[in-house]
């Protein structure tokens, strides 16, 4: 189902490309250009415009339905948690104390203190 609505959605959006460079502007552009043609430029400027808002119209219901159902099978869930998350143990295996003085920076160099090296180590400044 998806997969349709995207390609009448991608022929819509690239007939729509095609009226709009059509379409006369101040300076011609790709319009039809003067002369004598099949149809008046009155004619074609009407034509086009219709064109080009059926077009619109087309893209704004495919766009909104693929939104739709792209969200269509989202369950809600609640921001607010229903329970307390769960602690886990630091990767070190050494858990951590609650700062008892000095603060959390004095409990993080006494944890890396307690931690056997585990390969070269970087000179600490004194």
């Amino acid at each position: 189902m998806q997969t349709v609505v995207i390609i009448v959605h991608l022929m819509i959006v690239s007939v729509m490309i095609g009226a709009v460079l059509l379409q006369k502007s101040e300076g011609g552009g790709l319009g039809m250009g003067g002369g004598a043609g099949f149809m008046s430029s009155r004619g074609t400027a009407n034509l086009l415009t219709r064109t080009t808002a059926i077009l619109a119209v087309g893209f704004f219901v495919t766009s909104l339905f693929l939104s739709w159902y792209a969200g269509y099978d989202r369950k809600p869930s609640s921001i607010i948690g229903t329970g307390a998350p769960a602690q886990t143990q630091p990767a070190g295996g050494a858990p951590l104390t609650p700062p008892t003085s000095g603060g959390i920076l004095d409990s993080l160099k006494k944890t890396d203190e307690q931690q056997a090296p585990s390969g070269p180590q970087a000179p600490r400044s004194q």
